[in-house]
């Protein structure tokens, strides 16, 4: 699946400076109940990447997952420490102030 036509890049060289991890964490934060389709979409991903990632972060708790009818929510903790050793005196939030607004 190629990446959607918004997303800013040119020539053969397209990388971004966020994981799809922190687009999909920027994704739920706008839209909380969003399925994984909306999801993978906006990313630029499959539905599968998205599961996987969901995953990632529900068992790093940085990600709390509340079934809602048919549907789920999801809350970021924002609160968790950034995971590379170069970040982690920062917070999943200070990078969500970033990006996030």
């Amino acid at each position: 699946m190629s990446a959607p036509s918004s997303t800013p890049s040119s020539g053969p060289a397209s990388w971004t400076f966020l994981t799809n991890h922190a687009h999909v964490l920027v994704c739920l934060v706008q839209s909380p109940d969003a399925t994984l389709r909306e999801v993978a979409v906006r990313v630029g991903i499959t539905e599968r990447a998205v599961q996987r990632i969901l995953r990632d972060l529900e068992e790093t708790g940085i990600l709390r997952r509340e079934r809602v009818g048919r549907r789920n929510t999801y809350t970021v903790i924002g609160t968790s420490p950034l995971r590379h050793p170069l970040e982690a005196h920062r917070s999943v939030q200070d990078l969500l102030d970033l990006v996030a607004t």
